[in-house]
């Protein structure tokens, strides 16, 4: 990898870098809980001089560091929580929470966020505007973004641009990525209730059996994708729960559905849940059974402003000459900074964290999920790289 400068200022910080990701990733937090995690980072920020607000959104805080200069606002965001998964790694630093572990790197995020901290407030005096960073917690589902700007966070920072970055295993060490666009999917959660008459296994045609009925819909739904969106677009339906019944030979009342809609488009977006109800309710009708469809919106797509994704990718070019730069890179899962970027022009970026030669490339969200800690020096080095060039030297 390149040997720049700026690099080796981050890799100066590689120990302590690796030192607070495991200290975190020791000491787990789930959504809204951050405590422990937001007081490290408020002791740090404090400690080098930024401004700090806490208890934004129960446990989210922002850094305020300004430079010399009036100029633009930069708001850099990371999150904190973790998730209910019960870690199946064996490492010294293993989760010491039961039940509960950093799965998706947030413990890398955060402290990827102290190591910026760091090198911008020995840069202050270069800096031509104010940089902003937000500590949000409840990024997995929870909708701490959204709570943070009902918060008021966003009127009160009034950031001119807004960037984050994810450690991303699906991508080799060594490997930046993102796109102009929409770069991660809008997601919903659904869960469908179809209700028949139950009764003995035995006699079948004495009930009105819910489950082929659920069959049939988990079949009819799949055709949505296929034959009622955009062929070129991208969109997903999974149904991932099915819940009826608690005996072998006892027909149920009811079987509970229950899955996700991943989408980049609001029209195929709106047509798949008119094109939903139809089908639940049509599909059900024909066993003789009736339907409840409910939608809980968890986020929107995560839309990158295109002029200044296009401006990072160039600069990145630049900067990291030797690293594997992606310009078209898009994934289906879902991210909460997408509330953000409805707000703020930004661009979300993917950051490469596996290695397979050490066997670190088990998925996001498994409790066999690790990465590459080098990938925590690359992930400052590359925001505090896009910092200097969005505001400028003053």
């Amino acid at each position: 990898m390149d040997d720049t400068p700026l690099l080796r200022r981050a890799k100066s910080l590689q120990d302590e870098l690796i030192r607070w990701r495991r200290d975190f990733h020791q000491h787990p937090e789930l959504a809204f809980n951050e405590h422990r995690s937001a007081g490290i980072i408020e002791s740090h920020l404090n400690s080098l001089g930024y401004r700090v607000e806490t208890g934004i959104a129960v446990t989210g805080l922002v850094g305020v560091l300004d430079g010399p200069a009036t100029g633009r606002k930069l708001m850099l965001r990371f999150d904190m929580d973790a998730l209910p998964v019960h870690e199946a790694n064996e490492l010294s630093y293993v989760s010491q929470q039961p039940g509960v572990m950093h799965a998706c790197g947030h413990d890398g995020h955060m402290a990827i966020g102290m190591g910026v901290a760091r090198l911008l407030a020995d840069d202050r005096d270069e800096l031509a505007g104010t940089v902003e960073l937000v500590f949000q917690p409840a990024e997995e589902g929870e909708g701490g973004a959204a709570r943070m700007i009902e918060a008021g966070l966003l009127d009160r920072l009034q950031p001119d641009a807004a960037v984050a970055l994810h450690l991303w295993n699906e991508l080799p060490l060594g490997t930046m990525a993102t796109a102009p666009g929409p770069v991660m999917a809008g997601a919903d959660r659904f869960v469908i209730k179809v209700r028949g008459r139950g009764g003995h296994a035995a006699l079948p045609d004495k009930t009105l059996d819910p489950v082929p009925a659920s069959a049939a819909l988990i079949q009819a739904l799949q055709t949505i994708a296929s034959r009622s969106v955009d062929p070129q677009g991208t969109f997903v339906l999974s149904v991932t729960r099915v819940h009826g019944g608690d005996a072998f030979n006892i027909i149920p009342d009811s079987v509970e559905l229950e899955g996700t809609v991943r989408y980049y488009s609001s029209v195929d977006h709106d047509r798949a849940l008119e094109k939903m109800e139809l089908i639940t309710q049509g599909t059900a009708a024909a066993y003789g059974c009736t339907t409840e469809l409910e939608l809980f919106p968890i986020a929107p797509p995560v839309r990158n402003d295109p002029q200044i994704t296009l401006d990072i990718l160039q600069h990145t070019r630049s900067a990291f000459s030797s690293f594997d730069i992606l310009d078209d890179y898009r994934v289906m899962g879902s991210e909460d900074m997408a509330f953000f970027l409805d707000r703020v022009p930004g661009c979300y970026l993917f950051l490469g964290s596996s290695d397979l030669e050490q066997g670190l490339t088990a998925s996001h969200h498994s409790p066999h999920f690790n990465f590459d800690e080098k990938a925590l020096v690359f992930g400052t080095a590359w925001l505090v790289s896009i910092a200097h060039h969005l505001l400028g030297t003053a």
